[in-house]
């Protein structure tokens, strides 16, 4: 699992090919299995393999998705935010499950933040994709995972990119 860790990295050049049925069913089922609190499961999920909504989804921010319209697959995570206060972890989680099965599959992908982020200065990014896929407001938009097979290569990380300074054992330390 690890070496899957250290490989993956954040792609978003795709090449023009259509990510198979089989593995947009197992990017479901990583999606699904995810973790929830309490059991509640309040992620919810829309598959895009439409060019035309890639398109229109990758102008949801003012910045920094873009790349989307040239994917070949998205799935949006979402969170019923009527029946958990936690939709937004139990989403994240679902997210990062889709991403390392992605990789494990040979699929790139990259995560596009949605949640706090502005689509225009009277609108924001959530409120945008609501509209485009007629999202329900108590359903919360937590991001977009672009997936598709790599177009770019990245080297894979290493043990020197590891900032062990970051951890601390049994108190937070200076």
């Amino acid at each position: 699992m690890l070496d899957l860790l250290f490989q993956r990295r954040s792609i978003r050049k795709y090449k023009d090919v259509k990510v198979e049925k089989e593995k947009v069913e197992q990017l479901v089922q990583a999606a699904l299995l995810a973790p929830s609190a309490r059991s509640v499961y309040s992620q919810r999920f829309i598959v895009i393999d439409d060019k035309d909504l890639l398109n229109r989804l990758s102008k949801a921010r003012e910045q920094g998705s873009s790349f989307l319209k040239d994917a070949p697959l998205a799935i949006v995570v979402l969170g019923d935010s009527s029946v958990i206060d936690v939709w937004t972890e139990d989403a994240t989680i679902s997210a990062t499950m889709i991403q390392l099965v992605a990789e494990s599959l040979g699929l790139g992908s990259c995560w596009i933040q949605i949640r706090n982020r502005q689509h225009s200065s009277s609108k924001t990014s959530e409120e945008y994709i609501q509209d485009i896929l007629e999202i329900p407001s108590e359903i919360r938009v937590q991001c977009i995972i672009a997936i598709g097979y790599p177009g770019e290569e990245k080297p894979p990380r290493s043990q020197k990119d590891l900032n062990y300074d970051r951890v601390f054992y049994n108190a937070y330390r200076n």
